[in-house]
């Protein structure tokens, strides 16, 4: 007997954020990056009928997990976003801010049982970073928002 498949998948027009709250920590580090991918998001979320979005900054991307930890054990969102922007440099620096940072932001989550979607870029070079932080749907704030709608979705209280 065949096996009875179901699959659930959510299209970009299908996300709404309606009665959703959201908090967004995004580095102020690279911060030409960070405002364009922080635009973004809130642009997305609010299109998308969040109720509400709290941003916090911090100094750099290395920060972003104490801070979603510290303000998701307290508070009632939905979902996180993290944004920043970590930039290959001539010392292995990268690989720890970039590696801690994304390790991190997981620990919380699953601590937490909140989902975060990651929008912080670890590129090779700023031009790659201007790429992804382009105002258009490319936009990784933008995927990112997006990411956190339907997670958001699917764990929020029915």
């Amino acid at each position: 007997m065949p096996m009875k498949r179901h699959f659930e998948e959510s299209a970009d027009t299908d996300l709404k954020a309606t009665g959703l709250r959201f908090l967004i920590v995004a580095a102020r580090y690279n911060r030409d990056i960070t405002d364009s991918l922080l635009e973004s998001a809130l642009k997305t979320l609010e299109e998308a009928g969040a109720e509400r979005a709290v941003v916090l900054r911090t100094p750099g991307a290395f920060e972003i997990p104490m801070v979603l930890g510290h303000y998701l054990k307290q508070s009632s969102y939905h979902a996180g976003i993290a944004l920043g922007c970590v930039i290959r440099g001539d010392t292995p620096h990268f690989d720890y801010v970039a590696g801690e940072c994304s390790r991190g932001v997981m620990d919380v989550a699953l601590a937490k049982d909140i989902p975060i979607a990651f929008g912080v870029l670890t590129c090779n070079t700023h031009e790659q970073a201007e790429e992804r932080a382009k105002p258009d749907e490319t936009n990784k704030g933008r995927e990112a928002a997006l990411a956190a709608i339907e997670m958001a979705q699917r764990f929020a209280p029915r």
